[in-house]
């Protein structure tokens, strides 16, 4: 219930977004029309995406169901189809009176729902309660009374402060403490409930905005509208740079206080700040107690500006200032790291890539993983690999097919359907694998998107096995997207293709199965493309692993026939000959190791709902473990597969 409110108040500080970007009820139908013609199955607005909008505009308000009434959302829910029409009709003039109605239901019950949490949180001030009750998902349905609203809202409150309890090093909890608390938690709360309410100049602004961000969401469950600011953040994930001071901000009861740094940014270089500290002035203001949106107001500035804060230690208390300049900061953390292990006459690698990454100055993880290899094979001979995805989600396409293309020689990565039966294949044309060794693809169902695709590709050449949990998140489609584009104005992703790699299979909701199962924290979790509303169905296509080079035009062709057709990556056997005898060896060894047969108790537990025990199964990593344990058992299982493979050659 609590996941819409407890957003964690993270910011990375950039420079001023959004200026006075406002939307109109005419930019609505613009946008929209735009993304129609893109996406790959719907064209036109129809009464059936009014129905997903409807429910979608209830939902992204209300996803907790602490708000709404269910006679008040039934009308909504349940609209017969000749108001459907009527809402079609009305689109196209781009007037919106059905929304714009359920608007006033929700002023209605954002009213209401602050004077029950006033009347709730002057108790729970005046008499703090022992309990451990918490809610941790939202209610399956709506409240069909004001009475059991108020249970609801209550519930929430409560949640709120055994969290904070548990989390607080402090034994007791004065009413002072409570008080400061509860302020804090409608300060969060109005955040989310003013852009709903009538506002000086942004009322029709938010309208079009919830509309826009209903609208695309109805067409399928990756396609998406964003503000400036949220463009923002999302084009800082996807390139890994941005411009500021590099501190990672959190609000709390005291104020706004240093959650983090940027490792190698401003922040961190000056030496003097530390974890907690309290921000109390900028610039020589004062900023102590002030609202969260004016301290990041105060902090924007021009690239290559100075800015002076004062703060406050956590650890002494005592007030201190610090003078630091905005610059350019690439966020290393968040690229591909390596490291490795002894084995043999060489190592085995480690390689763990977060996301497919590229930024318009030369940095990428295609890049960086050649910087790895090359680090790693200067520690030796490199015996084995291990490739870790399991927490890569997001990234370029393009970065997806240039990360497969280094563990094989040339050949089709990703075929590209698109609307109108378009069909586009992504290619690796260097001729020349970086490595062709051992090679275990580590995933989980967090894995998503562009790591799907390089961890399937490589299944389907048989140049890697897939070790982690029995499928990842199954997310097969493509998407443009314009937040990346200096130049756009208006924010959008939308889905215009599936996509499916050499062997004519897609990742589309069954994601890709692992060769070897190791589960990991994700195993029992409902995550993946089928737990979502409106995803895309699945198919498949031929395979490609002669390429057909239909879309190349005639005077590029003889280049390919040439350069490219005799450097195809070959199907490989080597590693799926000797599976099943993996298989019982990882089997084998799960079952003997006690670590990991606590792991997957608690992981049946969390499965069944029910207490967990302790998490006590030590500090290493048991998946990355197990999967270099699988790449050695490859290393030593490679030369009797291959002296097995010659004599079958040499009996044909």
């Amino acid at each position: 219930m609590l996941r819409l409110f407890t957003v964690v108040s993270l910011w990375l500080l950039l420079s001023s977004l959004g200026g006075n970007f406002q939307l109109k009820k005419t930019d609505v139908r613009s946008t929209m029309e735009e993304m129609l013609a893109y996406h790959v199955e719907y064209k036109e607005f129809s009464p059936m995406l009014v129905r997903r909008s409807l429910k979608i505009y209830i939902e992204q308000f209300d996803y907790s169901k602490t708000y709404l009434l269910a006679n008040e959302v039934q009308p909504y829910l349940g609209v017969q189809d000749r108001q459907l029409n009527g809402i079609v009709q009305n689109y196209a003039s781009a007037q919106f009176p059905d929304y714009e109605a359920l608007n006033q239901t929700i002023q209605q019950s954002i009213t209401r729902a602050r004077q029950c949490r006033q009347e709730i949180e002057q108790e729970l001030i005046a008499q703090d309660i022992e309990t451990t009750f918490l809610v941790e998902e939202p209610y399956s349905n709506y409240a069909g009374s004001g009475e059991e609203l108020k249970k609801r809202i209550k519930e929430q409150l409560v949640t709120i402060l055994v969290l904070e309890k548990q989390s607080s090093k402090g034994s007791t909890w004065t009413p002072l403490q409570r008080q400061k608390l509860f302020d804090l938690w409608e300060r969060r709360f109005a955040r989310m409930e003013n852009p709903y309410l009538p506002s000086a100049g942004l009322t029709e602004h938010y309208l079009s905005l919830h509309l826009l961000r209903a609208f695309s969401k109805s067409l399928d469950a990756h396609t998406s509208y964003f503000s400036p600011e949220e463009a923002h953040e999302m084009r800082t994930s996807l390139e890994k740079r941005f411009e500021g001071i590099g501190v990672v901000l959190k609000e709390g009861v005291d104020g706004v206080t240093i959650h983090n740094m940027i490792k190698g940014a401003p922040a961190e270089r000056c030496g003097q700040i530390s974890r907690g500290d309290l921000l109390i002035e900028i610039d020589g203001q004062f900023v102590e107690g002030a609202p969260y949106e004016e301290v990041l107001k105060r902090l924007q500035g021009p690239p290559g500006g100075k800015i002076q804060l004062g703060l406050r230690s956590f650890q002494t208390g005592k007030t201190y200032q610090v003078n630091l300049k905005r610059e350019k900061i690439v966020m290393q953390e968040e690229r591909v790291s390596y490291s490795s292990e002894p084995y043999g006459e060489g190592i085995i690698g480690k390689l763990t890539l977060p996301s497919f990454y590229e930024s318009g100055e030369g940095m990428s993880c295609e890049e960086d993983l050649k910087v790895a290899l090359r680090a790693l094979r200067a520690q030796g001979p490199l015996q084995g690999l291990v490739l870790d995805m399991r927490e890569s989600s997001e990234g370029f396409l393009t970065q997806a097919v240039k990360v497969s293309g280094l563990f094989m020689t040339s050949g089709i990565v990703v075929i590209s359907k698109y609307a109108h039966g378009i069909t586009q294949y992504l290619r690796d044309l260097d001729g020349k694998s970086y490595y062709s060794g051992p090679l275990v693809v580590l995933t989980s169902r967090g894995s998503a998107s562009a790591a799907e695709i390089v961890a399937q590709a490589l299944q389907d050449y048989g140049t890697a096995l897939v070790v982690g949990d029995d499928r990842t998140y199954g997310k097969g489609t493509i998407q443009y997207q314009t937040v990346t584009d200096p130049k756009a104005t208006n924010f959008f992703k939308v889905t215009i293709g599936r996509y499916y790699t050499v062997s004519g299979r897609t990742t589309q909701i069954d994601g890709v199965k692992a060769d070897i199962v190791v589960p990991t924290v994700y195993s029992v979790l409902p995550i993946g493309e089928r737990y979502l509303e409106f995803p895309l169905r699945s198919d498949r296509i031929p395979s490609a692993y002669v390429d057909p080079l239909s879309d190349i035009d005639a005077r590029s062709k003889p280049w390919f026939q040439k350069n490219y057709l005799p450097h195809l990556q070959k199907k490989l056997s080597v590693w799926t000959q000797m599976l099943p005898q993996l298989q019982l060896n990882s089997q084998y060894r799960l079952a003997q190791n006690k670590d990991y047969v606590a792991f997957l108790k608690v992981l049946e537990q969390k499965k069944q709902g029910k207490p967990t025990a302790k998490e006590n199964w030590g500090v290493e990593d048991l998946q990355m473990a197990e999967a270099v344990n699988i790449v050695k058992d490859m290393a030593t299982l490679k030369p009797k597969a291959a002296a097995e493979v010659a004599l079958l050659l040499k009996a044909s």
